[in-house]
């Protein structure tokens, strides 16, 4: 109610910020280099990265210094990672369940994705937001036979220092929002994490539109996702490890 109360009060105010933060904040490319390869040593593991601009590296020199370098750097110690991006400036959660409709099907063992901001930027409210994550997840479980799926959280919006007051309140709040309701969701769910955002967005880590992380928060985020990966599988690997000990010695004799 408070939400739609601010909405209804700010419309003026907040139509007004948007067409400014459009004219005025610059806008940057995606990282340039490999969106997919083979790298690292150790037990094959394939890992797929979803998402939007955060998740195609603006702001970062190259991909080596976006989020898909950082984890998968973070990973290439214990895994030979066979990874691929499939990433878009702009992408909203429904968009991408259309676009990714048309890619044919592939085994993954582990999906990541960082959607939601374009959603929040939108107006999309929080159930048709998290209906549509919902079916991205089964629609990934389906297409790629994933077994695990890390959804990133929303960034803390209500930092940016590119977007005006009351903008970055109202947009912030709604962020927050979405956060709660998908890490409410993803906790239900057996093969799913949840990646909270919570790294400092201080203006000089950030991309110069303000609007995206630097290679610093780059790098936190995509040792976080990796950590995390590194954790399941581990755990996977001794329950493994414990079921095959634990099994009764026969005598054939």
């Amino acid at each position: 109610m408070r939400h739609l109360i601010a909405t209804i009060v700010l419309r003026p105010v907040l139509l007004a910020q948007r067409i400014f933060v459009r004219l005025t904040v610059p806008k940057l490319p995606e990282a340039p280099g490999a969106r997919e390869g083979v790298t690292g040593s150790g037990m094959p593991l394939r890992v797929l990265i979803v998402g939007d601009s955060s998740a195609a590296g603006v702001g970062a020199a190259s991909q080596s210094k976006a989020f898909s370098g950082w984890l998968i750097s973070s990973l290439i110690s214990e895994f030979t990672v066979h990874w691929k991006l499939l990433a878009q400036t702009g992408s909203k959660t429904l968009e991408t369940i259309n676009r990714l409709e048309n890619y044919p099907s592939e085994q993954f063992d582990v999906v990541v994705t960082a959607l939601g901001v374009n959603d929040v930027t939108a107006g999309i409210c929080v159930r048709s937001w998290l209906n549509h994550q919902i079916s991205l997840v089964k629609w990934l479980r389906d297409k790629f036979s994933t077994q695990h799926i890390l959804l990133s959280g929303l960034p803390p919006v209500h930092r940016f220092p590119s977007l005006p007051q009351p903008l970055r309140w109202y947009l912030g709040n709604q962020a927050r929002r979405f956060d709660i309701a998908l890490r409410t969701w993803v906790e239900t769910q057996q093969d799913c994490d949840f990646v909270k955002i919570n790294f400092a967005l201080d203006p000089e880590l950030m991309a110069p539109d303000g609007f995206h992380p630097g290679p610093i928060i780059y790098g936190l985020w995509g040792k976080a996702v990796a950590q995390k990966i590194l954790e399941s599988r581990l755990s996977k690997s001794q329950m493994h490890h414990k079921r095959i000990s634990s099994d009764p010695i026969v005598d054939y004799h």
